[in-house]
């Protein structure tokens, strides 16, 4: 019987203005100490398991990440850029008080809809899955019965968590994902699904 595939999904560490809510969507922003030691501490907690591959966003916060981790593994990291958050459009960068100022209506009309709204120059929560999910089943299809660590970002991993339990993508927000956060998903050959892990966090 072939073993489950097993995807060890992590957040990113804490990234620069994480004590003001914003967008950082695909604009690439700096870690912060504890981001870096976050990655450190899974870096330890995960030099044990047999992880046989990595793929991860390809930008800076999630790079850096794989890149720390991978160097205990023994692995080299993949960047895919189809793993990169969503992208927010317009509002890339801004405070969500900035945009709550600037755009109170199409603020409303997104918490509203949060599935198909899309910011201007942006993409809707249909968009990521339609370029994230692909990307996980190449992944499951090129590693069958291994462990597999992606390092994504908090909407992303909302995303892949979701379908793995069979959940509508309007409960995003019911799924926590803090910086740092470890995330285990076993995959089966006859398309059982369950969570192992969700949003641990390593002290």
């Amino acid at each position: 019987m072939t073993p489950a595939t097993r995807i060890h999904l992590l957040r990113h560490g804490q990234v620069a203005g994480y004590d003001q809510p914003r967008y950082n969507g695909q604009t690439d922003v700096a870690l912060t100490d504890l981001g870096i030691e976050q990655y450190h501490r899974l870096k330890d907690h995960l030099a044990e398991r047999p992880i046989s591959a990595c793929y991860t966003s390809d930008l800076t916060r999630c790079r850096t990440g794989a890149d720390i981790i991978c160097s205990r593994l023994g692995i080299e990291p993949v960047p895919r850029h189809e793993l990169r958050e969503l992208n927010i459009g317009i509002w890339e960068g801004l405070s969500w008080q900035e945009i709550t100022e600037r755009w109170p209506d199409e603020w409303q009309a997104r918490l509203a809809d949060l599935v198909n709204y899309r910011v201007p120059n942006g993409e809707n929560l249909l968009d990521v899955e339609a370029r994230v999910m692909p990307v996980i089943t190449e992944i499951l299809d090129r590693h069958r019965g291994q462990e597999v660590l992606v390092v994504g970002h908090g909407g992303v991993n909302r995303i892949i968590l979701l379908n793995a339990i069979g959940a509508p993508l309007k409960s995003a927000f019911n799924i926590e994902q803090n910086y740092g956060c470890h995330n285990i998903i076993d995959y089966y050959v006859d398309d059982r699904t369950t969570v192992k892990l969700l949003n641990y966090q390593v002290t």
